[in-house]
C-alpha cells in the first residue's frame, strides 16, 4: 500500500516506518528518525477527519514527573509517557545528573496506543542515585526549556543547583523571575553567573508564604518540588491550577509529601523530611486533544478523541459548539462533528481553567475558515504570533496589532510551503493544510516531533493523504 500523494509532480519518497524502541533505548538515541532526519511534512488540501484518536500522556506533565523523581533515591517508574524528542533529552539530563534512565513497553499495550505495531506511549524507569548531580549543562538545557524544572528538586536534595539558563520555544519572554524570588523565600542564595543560576542553601529551605505575580505553571512546579523536602509549610498564592500542575501533585502525594488544595489557587505545601519512589501514570494531553478537537470542526469532520477528561477542555470545547459544532463528552473521551462551515467566535487566551494559550495556532486556523471575523488575544505570550505569517502564506486574512489579531474568515486557503515555528504553530499549519486546496508542505517539523507522538499515522488513520520525507538540501551559493 503506497501513502504518495494523487499529485504525481509534487510526491515525495515515503518515510520509512519506524522501529518500536529496543528495550532501553528512549526516543532521541542514535538511529531515531525523529531526531537526525530533516523532515518534512506534506498534506493533500480538502480533506475531511473522520474517526477515533487515542492520545497519550501530556508532554507537559510527564518532563515535570521525570524531574520530581530526583527528589527520592531509588527507582520510579512513570507510565503512559509520550514517545517525542523532549523525553529523550530530558531523559539525558537525568543521566548526566547520575540517574539511570531507561524505556520500556507500558503493560499493557493499549491496541489504540499502539497503532501500527508501534508504541506512541512507554514506561520510563528512572533510578536515581543517593547523592544526584548538581549541574545541568547548556547543551540540553538550551534544547529543552522544561529541563530548568530540576531547579527546585535538586535544591531541595543537594542544597546546591547550578542549572543553564533555558532556552525553548521562539514565542516570547519566559522569565525564571518568579522561580528564583519564590526559592529566595524559602531561604535560598540565588546568582548568576557564565549563562548558569546557581543556587544554595546549605542548611536547608524553609517553608515560606509566596504570593505569585502571575499564576506561573514552571514557578508553580519548581516551588511545589522545592517545598516537600523545606522545613516547615510552604504557602503558594496565585498558584498555577494546570491539570499537569495536579497531575505531579497527585505523584508528589503518592510520594510521601503533604501537599493540600491542588487545582486551586493556593497551595499548602508542609515539608517531610525524606520521600519514596513511586510508580505513577501520566495525566492525557489535553493540549493534542484539544487540537484534534480544532481538526474535526476545521474540516468539518467527526473525531472521537480519547485518553483525556474533557472537563481539561471546557472553554475550548464551549467554543468549538459556538462555532456550530456538535460536542458530546464521556469519562475519558470526547466527540466532535462540524456539518457546516464554521461560525466565528472570539477567544482570548488564559490560564487554566481558561483557554489555553498552546491552542491558539488551532484557534487561529479555524478562524481562518470560518463564516465572519474573529478577534483572538493572546495575554500569555507576547511572541505567540509568531507563526501568523507563515499562516497568511495559506491565504489566511491576519491582521495583528500587540496581542490581538483579527481574522477575517475564508471558504478555502491555498496550499503553500510553510515553516513551522514552534511546536504548536507546526501542528496548527499542517491542521490548515488539510483545509487548502493543493499540497501544503510545512518544514521545520522536528518541532512537531517535540510534542506529537506520530502525528502523521494519526493523521493517516483519520483519512488524511500525508506523507513525511526529508528535506532536499539547500543549495550551496558560495561564490
Amino acid at each position: 500500500m503506497t501513502h504518495s500523494l494523487r499529485i504525481p509532480d509534487l510526491t515525495i519518497p515515503a518515510r520509512p516506518a519506524r522501529t518500536a524502541w529496543p528495550a532501553g533505548v528512549g526516543p532521541g538515541d542514535a538511529g531515531d528518525p525523529a531526531v537526525n532526519d530533516v523532515d518534512v511534512i506534506r498534506v493533500l488540501g480538502e480533506a475531511r477527519l473522520a474517526g477515533t484518536v487515542h492520545v497519550v500522556g501530556a508532554k507537559n506533565s510527564a518532563l515535570k514527573l521525570m524531574a520530581a523523581a530526583l527528589l527520592a533515591p531509588g527507582r520510579s517508574v512513570i507510565t503512559n509517557v509520550p514517545r517525542i524528542t523532549d523525553i529523550a533529552i530530558m531523559g539525558e539530563v537525568l543521566r548526566r545528573l547520575g540517574c539511570v534512565v531507561r524505556f520500556a513497553a507500558d503493560d499493557p499495550v493499549d491496541p489504540m496506543v499502539a497503532r501500527g505495531g508501534v508504541e506512541r506511549s512507554r514506561s520510563v524507569v528512572i533510578d536515581v542515585p543517593e547523592q544526584p548531580g548538581a549541574e545541568a549543562d547548556y547543551d540540553l538545557v538550551r534544547r529543552l526549556r522544561a529541563s530548568i524544572c530540576v531547579l527546585g528538586p535538586l535544591l531541595a536534595r543537594r542544597g546546591y543547583v547550578r542549572v543553564a539558563h533555558p532556552g525553548g520555544d521562539a514565542i516570547g519572554s519566559r522569565g525564571l523571575d518568579m522561580h528564583i524570588a519564590g526559592l529566595a523565600r524559602m531561604g535560598a542564595e540565588i546568582s548568576g553567573e557564565h549563562g548558569f543560576v546557581i543556587a544554595e542553601a546549605p542548611d536547608g529551605l524553609h517553608g515560606a508564604d509566596i504570593l505569585l505575580d502571575f499564576p506561573s505553571v514552571g514557578a508553580t512546579e519548581n516551588l511545589v518540588m522545592a517545598a516537600v523536602l523545606a522545613r516547615g509549610t510552604t504557602t503558594i498564592d496565585n498558584a498555577a491550577r494546570e491539570p499537569e500542575i495536579v497531575d505531579i501533585c497527585t505523584m508528589l502525594n503518592r510520594m510521601g509529601a503533604r501537599i493540600e488544595e491542588a487545582g486551586t489557587s493556593t497551595l499548602h505545601i508542609t515539608g517531610v523530611r525524606e520521600l519514596r519512589p513511586v510508580r505513577h501514570a501520566t495525566v492525557g494531553d489535553r493540549i493534542v486533544a484539544g487540537t484534534w478537537a480544532f481538526a474535526a470542526a476545521m474540516t468539518r469532520g467527526d473525531v472521537t478523541v480519547t485518553g483525556v477528561d474533557p472537563a481539561y477542555l471546557e472553554v475550548a470545547l464551549d467554543k468549538l459548539v459556538s462555532a456550530g459544532g456538535l460536542v458530546e463528552t464521556r469519562g475519558g473521551a470526547f466527540r466532535v462533528r462540524m456539518d457546516d462551515r464554521p461560525k466565528a467566535v472570539d477567544v482570548v487566551t488564559l490560564p487554566f481553567p481558561g483557554f489555553a494559550t498552546d491552542l491558539l495556532p488551532m484557534a487561529i486556523g479555524l478562524a481562518a475558515v470560518s463564516d465572519g471575523a474573529s478577534l483572538i488575544t493572546e495575554n500569555i505570550f507576547d511572541g505567540r504570533f509568531m507563526f501568523a505569517n507563515e499562516m497568511m502564506r495559506l491565504g489566511a486574512d491576519i491582521r495583528t496589532d500587540g496581542h490581538h489579531a483579527l481574522v477575517c474568515g475564508h471558504e478555502r486557503l491555498s496550499g503553500a510551503p510553510v515553516r513551522a515555528t514552534d511546536i504548536r504553530a507546526g501542528a496548527g499549519l499542517i491542521i490548515a493544510g488539510l483545509c487548502a486546496d493543493g499540497v501544503t508542505e510545512v518544514s521545520h517539523v522536528h518541532h512537531v516531533d517535540r510534542g506529537y507522538p506520530d502525528f502523521v499515522a494519526d493523521l493517516r488513520a483519520l483519512g488524511v493523504e500525508v506523507e513525511r520525507g526529508t528535506a532536499p538540501e539547500e543549495p550551496d551559493l558560495a561564490i
